[in-house]
């Protein structure tokens, strides 16, 4: 049993935080690896849904999708229901048509600012990609390309603007940092600090190592 699974069978473990759904959000900055972790954690659970913040965002509002996925998601899992979203098409510019988000035991939220104040009391955990600005940044300018200069150019301005009023990092549960094999997983600043430590639930031990 790797990391990942002992990660997914903690975050099975914890009580559900909306409607029957945990809702588990992997924030960090733009170009940290939260999509890769979200991949994989979601294989290591039975291939959990995945909402990537992505598909509410806009080339007008980056950060304007708090309210699309309060109706769009939240809402419906809180009556125990199941939830879909209308996924944005950045080539077009403009909402696709409506996809399904199943109410499963674990849904994943990836992206930037998935652990903002407006959608914490609905998180089950937050996960933060250890990993530091300018190198996250450095990431994604090298996989996008020169062709996306300009739009990280400005979206670097957006992001450092976002989590200064919003931040996410001090109220993560877990930090984690990947390595050359599997991730390190630390206690966030929400909780104890105890190294190397998978899932600690808030009322009770919740580490399956």
């Amino acid at each position: 049993m790797n990391d990942l699974d002992r990660a997914a069978q903690a975050l099975l473990r914890l009580p559900p935080s909306c409607g029957p759904v945990r809702l588990v959000a992997v924030d960090g900055h733009a170009g940290s690896g939260k999509s890769t972790l979200a991949t994989r954690l979601s294989a290591a659970l039975g291939d959990a849904p995945v909402l990537h913040l992505d598909d509410l965002a806009t080339h007008e509002e980056p950060f304007g999708w708090t309210g699309g996925l309060r109706e769009q998601v939240v809402e419906p899992f809180t009556r125990g229901g199941a939830a879909s979203f209308r996924p944005y098409d950045w080539r077009l510019r403009r909402f696709g048509e409506p996809r399904p988000l199943p109410p499963a035991p674990v849904v994943l939220v990836e992206g930037v600012g998935a652990g903002r104040r407006e959608v914490r009391p609905f998180l089950a955990w937050l996960l933060w990609m250890e990993r530091g600005a300018e190198e996250s940044w450095g990431r994604g300018r090298r996989r996008d390309g020169p062709e996306q200069a300009a739009f990280w150019d400005g979206w670097t301005v957006a992001e450092t603007r976002h989590f200064a009023q919003d931040p996410s990092r001090p109220f993560a549960d877990t930090l984690v940092r990947e390595c050359q094999k599997g991730y390190e997983w630390l206690s966030g600043p929400s909780v104890t600090a105890v190294a190397d430590q998978i899932i600690t639930h808030r009322d009770g031990f919740m580490s399956v190592n």
